[in-house]
């Protein structure tokens, strides 16, 4: 291990030359690292990430970010390559004020072709409203957790699916696909550890009701390389590893860890979010979801293509951030501003 190891640091440092955020790494070497995760298979080629920030990122703002500062921000996310943008929630404007102008940001967007712009949808209202609006995707979300499904949809785990199923039903009669979400997978604030059974068995229904991709989310970012591990071991069996997908926060730092026994475990399609918008609600002061360009910057080093332009999805960074008045939680884009 510790000669492996010394091998891809010493890669890494002939090709940095400068320390520039095109940092590459050649995909055999890549290849060739493991850390003893459970049936670990070489590392994907490509990742498609889905940029959740426009919406999970912003959700939690205080200060109400006008319309047309989200249409720019996901405009600019577009045009640095990436292949999903979560764009906003048809939820009801009571409940999440800052996805009150849902509309207006879904037909103000420059919809680039090849881009999906998917919509989270908590019931069937919602679904139809997004559909009048444009959306051609859309999210459902539930939970492994009990007392976290009640607490933030006030139902069981066992209801909530229920409720999907008219969802389900009216997006098949109109061919609109739908992703899941689950959250608390690695961990739970009010149950604490989750049982990876658990999770299996939720994302399984989720995947037989016909979600074509399940999101795996580690809602306060409480989860361990062996969590992780664990956790996708139960999964797997129930559902095609090419139809999971893993949503990290980075609360105790641990995202980017979690992230690389996700893709040896399988895993090609990785949630975050630009400048790691979001916060985790759970741990006062924590950060939350991460960062893009740190996960396309660690991607990017081993040898896996994203489609991604590193600078421009700085750009956007930048620039949410310059609105918000705040330091960016990329690690990446921190460095590259020192240089």
């Amino acid at each position: 291990m510790a000669t492996i190891m010394r091998f891809v640091n010493s890669s890494l440092r002939s090709r940095m030359g400068h320390p520039s955020i095109a940092l590459s790494c050649s995909a055999s070497v890549a290849r060739a690292v493991s850390f003893g995760v459970a049936a670990a298979k070489p590392l994907p080629a490509k990742v498609k990430i889905v940029e959740v920030g426009p919406r999970d990122g912003l959700q939690n703002e205080k200060a109400v970010v006008p319309a047309e500062v989200k249409i720019q921000l996901i405009d600019m996310l577009a045009e640095a390559g990436l292949p999903v943008i979560e764009a906003t929630s048809f939820v009801s404007p009571k409940w999440v004020p800052q996805m009150a102008d849902q509309v207006e940001v879904m037909q103000g967007i420059h919809k680039k072709p090849g881009v999906n712009y998917p919509v989270l949808t908590p019931n069937l209202k919602g679904f139809q409203a997004a559909v009048k609006a444009g959306a051609q995707e859309v999210a459902i979300f539930g939970a492994a957790s009990e007392l976290f499904s009640k607490k933030n949809i006030n139902c069981s785990v066992e209801e909530s699916l229920q409720r999907f199923e008219e969802v389900m039903k009216a997006a098949k009669e109109q061919g609109v696909p739908v992703r899941g979400y689950v959250s608390c997978v690695l961990g739970c604030p009010y149950e604490g550890k989750v049982s990876p059974e658990k999770v299996a068995q939720v994302a399984k229904r989720l995947y037989a009701m016909g979600c074509y991709e399940i999101s795996l989310g580690d809602t306060i970012g409480v989860g361990t390389p062996g969590g992780m591990s664990e956790m996708l071991e139960a999964v797997r069996k129930e559902v095609p590893v090419d139809a999971l997908a893993v949503h990290c926060h980075d609360t105790y730092g641990q995202a980017l860890a979690n992230i690389l026994v996700a893709l040896q475990m399988g895993i090609s399609v990785v949630d975050s979010s630009i400048a790691g918008l979001g916060g985790c609600p759970y741990a006062q002061g924590a950060s939350g979801n991460v960062a893009t360009e740190d996960v396309v910057y660690m991607l990017h080093g081993l040898g896996i293509q994203t489609g991604v332009d590193l600078h421009k999805l700085m750009d956007a960074g930048a620039f949410i951030c310059q609105f918000l008045n705040r330091r960016t939680s990329s690690k990446v884009a921190q460095a590259s501003c020192k240089l």
